[in-house]
Formats: C-alpha cells, structure tokens, sequence
C-alpha cells in the first residue's frame, strides 16, 4: 500500500493539497511596455516594486502577479548552481499554487526532499509578500512554488513596511508565531504600518463598470488556468498528477496529439498541458513555454468590452486563434497577446465540477461560434458559481 499522510485528518497520498493558483508571472524584454500593458490597460495594480521589476495584484493577496526584467532576472536567477536549469524559453518567472497551513509546508518540504527534488529556496520569504514557501525545480525546468498564505493589501492599501518583514531560509519544525502577534511586537519597537508603500493610480476613472468607476471597463476577478507548453507530454501530465496531486478532467485529441486539462478544486481546469509541437500549428510564440496565462473577468459583458478597449489600445486580441475544443470548461474567451507575444486568455465563465468529479459531456456544452457574439447570451446551470471575488473591485 502507498504511503499515506494525515493532512488535517484527512488520508491523502502526499503532505499537502494544493487548493489554487496562487500568483504568476512573466519576464519582459521590454520591462517598460509591459508595465503599460498590465497595469496601465489589464488593470493590475503595482503593490511594490520588487528588484527587477513589479509585484502587481487584482485583489487582496500582496501579488497575484509578477513582471520582472528578463535580463535582470536572468542574470540573478541563474547564476551559480541554477545555471544548469536555464531555458531560454521559459520566461515565466513563477507559477505559484497555495497549500493551507503551515504545516503542510512544512512537510512538503520533507516530501521533495525525499523525492529527490532540487528545492531551490525554502523556509520564510523575506521580501514582498512575507510567507512561507517552497521552491523546486519541475522536470521541464519550470520554477514551481508552494507557499501557505500571503501578505494582505487592506482597505487602506499599504503593503507591510520592509522592516516588519521577517525572512528566514529553513523550513519551520516548530509552531510559529501569527501574523498578528509579530506585527503587535514590530508596532512596539516603533515600527509604523503606514511605512510601507501605498500604490497612488494616475489613471483616469473613465468606465462606469457595474457600478464603479475603473481606469478599464473590466475587472479581473481571477487569475488563472496556466497553460503550457511542454517536451515530455507524457512525462508533465505524471508529474503534476503523482508528485503534486492534480486531476485530470479530460484530455483532448487534437491533430493527432493529446493535451491535458488538470484541476486542483473544483474548477474545470487549472492547469493545461500542451505538447510544443502545437505552437506554431496554433499560431502562437514559438519562443516561449506559455501557451497562455487565464484572466477571469466579471462577466460577459466585461469581456466583450475588454476585447473593444484593448484592440482600441492597439492590443492584438484573437477570438478564433484557439479553437473552442482546446479551451473546454470555458465557453466564449478572447486571446490578448502583450509586448512579447504572451497569449493571455480572458474568459467570464469557467465551468464547475460537483461532487463526482465529472466534466459536463462535451454535447452539453454551450456552442461557440467565435466569429459571432451575442449581445445577451442565456445562463448556464453553473453561471456565476464557483469562488466569489471577496471584497470590493478596487
């Protein structure tokens, strides 16, 4: 019988349960024209600046992404011992899913160590977003993260002063303090939270989006599915199944290779796996592994009027690029591409698994011609369902 281990009571077959995406990001050769792309017309707010380029967020988590420069970033990620591990092609810098305790990750990172994975950082981040974490190297060279918890960014906006940020780069194997107690004991050696930065936007209020005036008439409510492109279909798909406990929700045939929709709740998809032979037979960068990265918005209105301001913008953003049959569990989406050539998936609706665990039958889905938009379409029986956005938009 396989190992088993108590995750809070719960016999699982490895230490911990990823429950989402936590945040993502992209190195740019032109650090400058992707901070107008993703913050100025996606709508992401800077948190912080961070070494080589920005912490951004949509919501309350510190970051929910990440824009570094490629160069800088390059030069400090793979030097020493992490040369071995540079792709050119992978230029995203981080793909980052959260646990749910600290001591999951704690025991995770027994887990990978007994594996045999290379873990590359471990223990309390010291810089922005102040949790604890875990990196490992994936098989295709991917920089994988897990981490329990992050830093939030509160009604007032501030982000946690330097100073009040304690890293430290061993994984804890002892009950740590919480957050409240160290920020109560930073306040009294006169440290103020009012030290860290406060993100001031410059955009103009221009959009009545439901109700609220945003700089964007669409709001991101969600990050996510990840999609990539890999060498070893066969060999990622075990991987992310076996060592990380993804499920598969269907694969799907297409030119005579297959690709894979994983979930990690109850989401149709959070992670696709896509064979690199696709990239040029969909039309898409032959220069990097991101086949695309997922924006939720609002809603469908949201996204008809996103795919108007950004092409309004000078955005390049396709409707008919990736057929309906490669992006199941989601039905109308439009593919906006940033400065590098990055597909970016934008998408209202992401269809929700229940308690079997089974995908809608395709014949049940909604048909999509992507040439054709409705102005009202009708709801589905899952419309609006899944994990609400928690707090106001902005």
């Amino acid at each position: 019988m396989a190992t088993k281990y108590n995750v809070g009571g719960i016999a699982l077959d490895r230490p911990f349960k990823i429950r989402r995406l936590g945040h993502f990001g992209f190195n740019a050769s032109d650090l400058e024209a992707s901070r107008k792309f993703y913050f100025d017309l996606l709508g992401f707010f800077v948190t912080e600046p961070a070494g080589a380029g920005y912490f951004g967020r949509h919501a309350g988590d510190h970051h929910s992404f990440a824009l570094f420069d490629k160069k800088k970033f390059n030069e400090r990620q793979y030097a020493g011992r992490n040369a071995k591990h540079f792709r050119a092609e992978n230029d995203i810098n981080q793909i980052t899913w959260q646990v749910q305790s600290i001591a999951e990750m704690a025991e995770a990172t027994k887990y990978f160590h007994d594996l045999g994975v290379e873990v590359m950082r471990e223990g309390r981040a010291g810089g922005g977003g102040s949790q604890y974490h875990l990196y490992v190297w994936a098989p295709d060279e991917q920089i994988f993260e897990l981490y329990y918890g992050i830093e939030q960014i509160s009604w007032n906006g501030y982000a946690r002063p330097v100073a009040m940020r304690h890293g430290n780069a061993v994984a804890p194997t002892e009950p740590q303090l919480p957050e409240y107690e160290l920020v109560s004991r930073d306040i009294q050696k006169g440290i103020s939270v009012l030290d860290g930065r406060r993100w001031v936007s410059d955009m103009p209020l221009k959009y009545n989006v439901d109700g609220v005036l945003l700089p964007q008439p669409f709001k991101i409510t969600r990050v996510g599915p990840v999609k990539l492109f890999v060498d070893d279909y066969e060999k990622l798909k075990r991987w992310h199944m076996e060592v990380l406990g993804f499920r598969l929700t269907e694969e799907v045939e297409w030119h005579g290779e297959r690709c894979a929709f994983l979930r990690c709740d109850n989401e149709h998809h959070s992670l696709g796996i896509f064979p690199k032979s696709w990239r040029k037979k969909l039309g898409l960068s032959e220069q990097t592994s991101n086949m695309s990265f997922g924006l939720q918005l609002a809603n469908y209105r949201q996204l008809k009027d996103a795919v108007q301001f950004l092409r309004a913008h000078g955005v390049r953003v396709e409707t008919d690029i990736i057929p309906p049959e490669l992006h199941p569990g989601i039905d109308y989406a439009a593919y906006a591409f940033d400065p590098d050539g990055h597909c970016l998936e934008l998408y209202y609706y992401m269809e929700q698994l229940g308690w079997d665990g089974k995908a809608r039958p395709k014949e049940l889905r909604r048909k999509v011609d992507p040439h054709h938009w409705p102005e009202m379409i009708e709801p589905l029986p899952d419309t609006y369902s899944g994990e609400p956005f928690i707090g106001p938009w902005a």
